[in-house]
């Protein structure tokens, strides 16, 4: 019972290890052997208008760096972006960047980096029931699109019995093989692969070998499976948020993780294809600018289309200002739990018993207890400092084997595994929210029973154990942002508000690879910011079959100000774990106001951030300049938060200029309620909105002022006109 989690101990493994990004693989230059070329993306902004040859133009683009050698340009050419922007990957020196960064035409260049990944219960604990109201028609003609490491569409919960042909709409395609094929559930299936480099495991089609894109599509949109579970824990009907929904699939990721490259082309065939929704459960190891990017790049372009791009906050809390996706105009989405939890014991063989955090569906017999400080693997260099945590290859095999090993602090196992033993006991005080699934029987303990069992194991000549199987309890605390979740502040604009939400992604039962023929699961318990996402996906897209019509920004709205506010008491970081707080799927269907924003409220936002007017036509495709009458600033950024950052002990005044759209009742007044901490005073003028028509749009002024006495005060602004409760969160802080 080994192959499920090995998906499980690669998200563990990022969570407590730092992960430096990997370059591509760099080869030789052909005409100097002592110049280093590497893969490069060349952004260009928005694609021409009308038919363009996009090779042509990306060659002669090469041609004036690399010189007038045919072969030599047309080598170096990789991957050209055309279909929703354009752009191209190419195999360059540094020189030759530093040349082409100055040509015209072009927006950025980056290295195209990797980026690594970043569920029964969870709709019920929303309260989305399976009788929620549904407009089926409607939600059967949207798409999402997953860029994930794929599908296995002969699971059940990707059944298309029901489902008529894909929608009119729909432009994409499915790359059939001997081992793939699409149906009316899965409606079109890509893979991506720019450096052409496979390794073992790895399946040349859609297929998902990982498991990862399997359980966030049937968390997003998969069909009603009854009695599901992973060995019996979870038990209960899996099933996606909007399961009538089709979905499309980009396979951006393999074993070794997702490169931009890839990313940048899928978003390009995904935007071209006609999805209405791009779920993406990306990240990467640090913050970048916005337009050398990919992710914020793909889903700009997708927001100049219509579509609304969800993606996770990222894995890398509870540090601040950790969140890796935060672009204004993308939906960033922070892990909660759920009021389930899975524990795990030990028994030791002096009868005691202690209690910790796991997921085991099995237990172990009775066997030796040793200290993994005490079995190094000395001939591989390895000593007690090293061992002790049980790190790969430091345990001695030869004194490891057959025994459960004990770890000071927690690790993916993968160390004990390897060195034979069959159980292993960690401990520690980090991460303590959370159950992961290891290849042996395991148990996390807190490092006060840690200290216990390891003065049972120091003061008894033959110390035994046995790990026993988990048990599932409830968890009275949920929601609560989990501890690996990654937090603000926002690392690049400090005063845009990231995460905007949270959604369940801890202990998630859904739909699995079944790759492993020995050992295969139809469902598997995983966690992440990973599996947040597509509850604000399916969420999104359920919102979508009301309004068709909305834009991005007015989804994003309706799921932020809808949101049920969280206990700061179990969340500390406040709204920089949560950001408007815990989504709420059915209130989000009827927000009564949303704060829209399109393309020039973004346009304004990024000529304030520094933009000139050449890369702003670039990326836009118009004729929009920026100029003291466009310049607009970020705390008027039509934006459902407000967020202002000053230095400690100083005081400081800010004035957002907000627009509401009514999307409720047709004749409605709304009053401005304000909640504030001490410290922060808040105004708001006018404080009535009075509507005569849905659509009908109202602008007003909220003043903030704020002492930064203390590191963050935090307050809201409530928009009320007796059914809807329109929330926005208002935040001071001292950046870090």
């Amino acid at each position: 019972m080994r192959s499920h989690v090995s998906l499980s101990q690669w998200v563990l493994l990022m969570i407590i290890c730092s992960i430096s990004s990997c370059l591509t693989q760099a080869t030789l230059d052909h005409n100097d052997q002592t110049k280093i070329t590497q893969d490069y993306i060349v952004y260009m902004g928005e694609r021409p208008l009308g038919e363009f040859t996009a090779s042509s133009l990306h060659l002669n683009t090469l041609q004036k760096v690399i010189g007038s050698a045919s072969d030599h340009v047309s080598e170096s050419l990789l991957h050209s972006y055309h279909r929703s922007f354009n752009g191209f990957l190419a195999r360059l020196t540094q020189e030759q960047v530093q040349t082409l960064a100055g040509t015209d035409g072009v927006v950025s260049i980056f290295l195209n980096e990797k980026r690594q990944l970043h569920t029964t219960r969870s709709w019920d604990f929303m309260g989305f029931p399976k009788q929620v109201t549904r407009v089926k028609g409607v939600e059967s003609n949207i798409i999402i699109g997953m860029l994930d490491t794929g599908i296995w569409p002969e699971s059940e919960s990707f059944s298309d019995d029901g489902f008529g042909p894909p929608p009119t709409n729909w432009k994409g395609s499915c790359q059939n093989s001997s081992d793939f094929s699409c149906n009316n559930k899965i409606i079109g299936a890509k893979f991506y692969r720019a450096n052409g480099e496979f390794h073992q495991g790895d399946v040349k089609s859609p297929r998902d070998t990982e498991g990862h894109g399997t359980h966030t599509s049937s968390t997003a949109a998969g069909a009603f499976v009854s009695g599901a579970s992973l060995s019996g824990f979870a038990l209960g009907t899996a099933r996606g948020g909007v399961p009538s929904s089709r979905i499309a699939v980009y396979k951006v990721c393999w074993s070794d993780g997702c490169y931009d490259a890839d990313i940048l082309a899928a978003f390009d065939d995904a935007i071209a294809d006609g999805v209405d929704i791009i779920s993406i459960s990306v990240g990467g190891s640090e913050p970048k600018d916005y337009f050398n990017d990919s992710i914020a790049i793909g889903s700009f372009h997708a927001m100049k289309k219509g579509i609304l791009t969800s993606i996770s906050a990222g894995n890398s809390g509870p540090s601040p200002a950790t969140v890796v996706n935060f672009s204004p105009w993308s939906l960033s989405v922070a892990a909660s739990t759920i009021d389930r939890k899975f524990l795990a014991k030990v028994k030791l063989g002096n009868g005691e018993t202690y209690e910790g955090v796991a997921i085991n569906t099995y237990e172990t017999k009775k066997h030796t207890i040793i200290y993994g400080g005490d079995a190094p693997n000395s001939e591989g260099g390895y000593n007690s400092s090293i061992s002790r945590l049980c790190e790969q290859d430091s345990l001695d095999k030869t004194l490891v084997e057959g025994k459960i090993v004990l770890c000071d602090g927690l690790n993916n196992a993968s160390g004990a595994t390897n060195a034979g033993a069959v159980g292993s006991i960690m401990q520690g005080n980090s991460f303590r929210d959370v159950a992961f699934n290891f290849p042996i029987p395991a148990t996390y303990l807190d490092t006060d029973d840690g200290n216990q069992v390891f003065d049972y194991y120091s003061n008894t000549r033959k110390p035994t154990a046995k790990i026993l199987k988990s048990t599932q309890t409830t968890d009275d605390l949920a929601p609560l942002v989990v501890s690996f979740s990654s937090r603000g502040p926002n690392p690049i604009t400090s005063d845009i508000l990231k995460p905007d939400l949270a959604a369940p992604g801890v202990d998630i039962l859904a739909a699995w690879t079944q790759a492993n023929s020995e050992a295969a699961i139809p469902f598997n318990i995983i966690s992440g910011t990973s599996m947040a996402c597509p509850h604000a996906t399916a969420v999104a897209a359920y919102v979508k079959s009301f309004h068709p019509s909305w834009s991005p920004s007015a989804l994003m709205s309706a799921l932020k100000t809808t949101a049920f506010p969280m206990r700061v008491e179990q969340n500390s970081d406040a709204e920089f774990a949560y950001g408007s707080g815990h989504i709420n799927p059915v209130k989000a269907r009827d927000p009564g106001l949303v704060y829209d924003a399109g393309i020039h409220d973004y346009i304004g936002f990024l000529c304030g951030q520094g933009y000139n007017t050449t890369n702003l036509r670039l990326i836009t495709g118009d004729k929009n300049s920026c100029s003291a009458s466009t310049n607009g600033s970020v705390w008027n950024l039509n934006y459902p938060s407000f967020t202002l950052s000053a230095k400690s002990g100083h005081s400081i005044t800010r004035k957002f200029h907000r627009t509401v759209t009514n999307v409720g009742l047709a004749s409605s007044t709304y009053k401005a309620i304000v909640k504030t901490q001490p410290g922060m005073k808040v105004r708001v003028t006018p404080k009535i909105l009075c509507f005569d028509s849905v659509g009908e749009k109202k602008s007003f002024m909220v003043r903030v002022r704020a002492k930064m006495s203390r590191d963050m005060i935090s307050s809201s602004l409530v928009w009320d006109d007796g059914s809807h409760q329109v929330r926005s969160p208002i935040v001071a802080y001292v950046p870090v």
